[in-house]
């Protein structure tokens, strides 16, 4: 028999909230048609499926066994509608991680890739990009990605796409200013200054932790700009940006120190960009966007064409679990 999934949707209403009152509420019906649905769906099932007196609601033998089938038959609906919908639109991808520009990375890898539409959306830190994704509400997230407690980031695959040197980034005050390169451990003696909370940078901490470094401080995300004017008043302190990403240049006046950048070397630090997405092919029953592995294969070529992925263990730093995403 042929089921009708306004129908069913009727009764899983119903078999939840139990009072048809709220259900009808719930799907912006009148009590009537709500009635008539679940009436209708039990005559073709030759069943009762809800007892209903002057108490309220309760399930059958019946409607305790069709429920979750129910459901589940909801769920794939709401899958091939999604399918649809997802080849009309484009591929929703999360971006976090701004201070460091991974829009930069994002449009040298699908600009002029044919047939490849992405709607980039700012998130604003990898849990929360996990979440969504998760939910179902984004398509694919691109930033540096890390371990999350307690299993957040369960049933999300993630793909390491671009490895980029960092630079150390100081007030011109600052006494190792004047250097044409720094080691990572000349900077034990400086104060690391985060562009946000201390521990929402996962990277800075285990820079930090490997080479030593004690001095550690958080500071308000507002911005780069924000972040760069910090930097310059206070010789005391670094930190660390992508080699690539734009500096904002504090105005210049007589007197007024400004910021520069020095390359770092013996290792060289290496940030770790990724794209994650959903785990699984589809098949069972999730929400696949028809671009993600054309997403996926641009990400791969511009990787291959620009030595993205490039890392020698003698002569770079990667944090363990972006070693381990590397050679997985």
């Amino acid at each position: 028999m042929d089921l009708d999934l306004a129908q069913v949707r009727a009764f899983s209403v119903a078999a939840e909230e139990l009072h048809f009152g709220r259900a009808a509420a719930r799907l912006a019906i009148s009590q009537q048609a709500l009635s008539k649905r679940v009436a209708r769906l039990e005559a073709a099932l030759g069943a009762r499926l809800l007892d209903r007196d002057a108490r309220g609601v309760a399930l059958t033998a019946a409607g305790r066994r069709f429920l979750e089938p129910a459901r589940r038959l909801l769920v794939h609906g709401d899958h091939a509608v999604a399918a649809v919908a997802c080849a009309r639109r484009p591929l929703r991808i999360d971006v976090w991680g701004h201070l460091y520009a991974p829009m930069r990375t994002v449009a040298q890898a699908v600009e002029g890739v044919p047939g490849l539409e992405v709607e980039p959306e700012p998130g604003r830190d990898l849990p929360s990009v996990a979440a969504a994704l998760l939910r179902g509400e984004s398509d694919a997230g691109f930033g540096r990605v890390h371990p999350l407690p307690d299993g957040r980031d369960t049933g999300l695959a993630h793909r390491l796409v671009r490895l980029e040197p960092v630079d150390a980034l100081l007030s011109t005050d600052h006494p190792l200013a004047g250097r044409d390169v720094l080691r990572p451990a000349d900077l034990r003696d400086s104060v690391l200054r985060y562009p946000a909370a201390v521990d929402r940078l996962d990277f800075l901490t285990r820079f930090a932790d490997q080479f030593g470094i004690a001095g550690r401080t958080g500071s308000a995300n507002l911005g780069l700009e924000h972040f760069v004017e910090r930097v310059r008043t206070d010789p005391a302190c670094f930190s660390l940006l992508p080699a690539d990403c734009p500096l904002p240049e504090p105005p210049a006046a007589p007197g007024r120190p400004g910021v520069r950048t020095v390359p770092l070397a013996d290792p060289t630090p290496l940030y770790a960009w990724s794209l994650v997405w959903r785990d699984g092919d589809g098949s069972g029953g999730e929400q696949r966007h028809p671009q993600l592995d054309p997403l996926l294969r641009a990400f791969g070529e511009e990787a291959r064409r620009s030595r993205w992925l490039e890392y020698d263990p003698a002569r770079d730093w990667l944090p363990g679990p972006d070693q381990e995403a590397l050679e997985a």
